[in-house]
């Protein structure tokens, strides 16, 4: 049940790791509101599981598809409403809901913005999301970029409000006097589901930490899992290291060791962060813990390092082995946003004043039919809408009623269970097939 006793902001999000954004956002800029979450049902749809590592519990939550928010009258009263959402998702729910919501009085103030940095696609996954009430942007280098884009195609630029990433928190760095057997030197690996994307470079991976950790007996090395073999995260993890690693040419050594958990709690233990590009490196260089962005893969855009150029923290393996430890570049960090205090209150002014103008303007988006006529048509038909914004009707065959389309409670039943159908099989069946296929 939906709570209805004080102001409500709602997350709709579609996968773990853009709730834990979405989430930690709505923490920032509403701690007094009632948290609502919608859960978009589809391939990453977050698990139990991966809820609770996040760590942050709604106050209700509820498994939709984009068709049914459309006349959702619960979803327009909220008070504000965060798109978690990949752009595509994001453009076509504004764009629907902005129809839906046409001529109301009251409408949510919607925010959206970015999981971590943005280092692809920029332009694509900026113009997605133009439209929205207030654009987050994580550091005062993505600002930047943001604002120039939306100026040049004619969005307002104060729609992008500067912050930093939401869940850049917890204590500082505070390393023991001395290290031992009940607290030794832990160098933590955060492990990505599609970077390095390919088993022969995720074998190569694990084979390289097992010989660090063998080189240095008295560290401890964790290598941080995503999710459970089957579970699924905004990325497809196609080889799952807790697979790999009984494919090792030798046994991996003790001090290597596999774990799960919230990434705070774990960076709470941690000495060395160490990683390709997970944005858990911003988190650790928030918490002044050393951190260091690999670069035996090379430096390259297909793996997202070539973000931290100029970083100060690029290292490979082997400069590891030897002990080195990079030192961040403080220019770099605070044009990141990083170690920056109560980021989140330009956005709560930014959305004070919008609730103070009273009713809001339509709620439009930059792609309309009129405007991209081939891409959006296309766009919202994947997520069962109409041009319109309206739900696709679905024919039911033989077996139709009068009307030749499915009612729509009917419809929902139909969906849910061909969703589950997918779900099971894309998480539980096909990862066993692909285990049987290497024994």
């Amino acid at each position: 049940m939906t709570s209805t006793s004080k102001q409500r902001i709602v997350v709709l999000t579609d996968s773990d790791t853009r709730w834990k954004w979405g989430a930690s956002v709505a923490r920032q800029i509403a701690p007094d509101h009632a948290l609502d979450a919608y859960f978009l049902r589809a391939r990453s749809t977050p698990t139990e599981r991966q809820l609770a590592e996040v760590g942050i519990q709604p106050d209700s939550q509820r498994e939709v598809i984009a068709a049914e928010l459309v006349d959702d009258e619960e979803l327009a009263a909220a008070d504000i409403l965060v798109f978690a959402t990949a752009g595509g998702t994001t453009l076509a729910l504004a764009h629907s809901l902005g129809q839906s919501w046409k001529g109301r009085r009251h409408r949510p103030v919607t925010v959206t913005g970015y999981v971590g940095v943005v280092y692809e696609k920029m332009v694509d996954g900026l113009l997605t999301r133009a439209g929205i009430d207030v654009v987050i942007a994580n550091s005062a280098f993505d600002a930047d970029r943001f604002r120039t884009v939306f100026e040049g195609v004619g969005i307002e630029p104060a729609t992008v409000v500067e912050a930093a990433l939401p869940f850049l928190e917890g204590a500082p760095y505070d390393p023991p006097a001395t290290y031992s057997a009940d607290r030794p030197f832990t160098l933590c690996f955060a492990v990505q589901p599609s970077v390095p994307k390919d088993r022969a470079s995720r074998i190569r991976l694990l084979e390289r930490a097992a010989a660090h950790a063998r080189r240095h007996p008295e560290r401890l090395l964790l290598f941080k899992l995503r999710s459970l073999p089957g579970e699924h995260t905004t990325h497809v993890e196609a080889h799952p290291y807790q697979v790999l690693i009984e494919d090792l040419s030798e046994p991996a050594p003790p001090n290597l060791q596999l774990v799960y958990g919230n990434m705070g709690e774990v960076l709470d233990h941690t000495d060395l962060l160490v990683t390709v590009s997970s944005t858990a490196a911003l988190e650790s260089l928030h918490r002044g813990i050393p951190t260091a962005i690999l670069t035996d893969f090379g430096v390259r855009e297909a793996h997202g390092n070539h973000y931290f150029v100029n970083s100060g923290c690029l290292a490979s393996w082997e400069d590891l082995d030897n002990g080195v430890v990079p030192t961040p570049d403080p220019q770099w960090l605070a044009a990141q946003g990083v170690g920056k205090s109560d980021a989140y209150a330009a956005v709560r002014a930014r959305i004070a004043v919008l609730r103070d103008m009273g009713p809001l303007p339509t709620l439009q988006t930059l792609h309309t039919p009129q405007r991209s006529s081939f891409y959006l048509p296309e766009l919202l038909a994947r997520h069962g809408l109409d041009e319109k914004g309206r739900p696709l009707p679905v024919p039911l065959g033989d077996g139709r009623g009068r009307s030749g389309l499915i009612s729509r409670p009917l419809r929902r039943v139909v969906r849910r269970g061909a969703k589950g159908l997918y779900r099971v099989g894309h998480q539980r069946v096909a990862p066993m097939i692909r285990r049987w296929g290497q024994i």
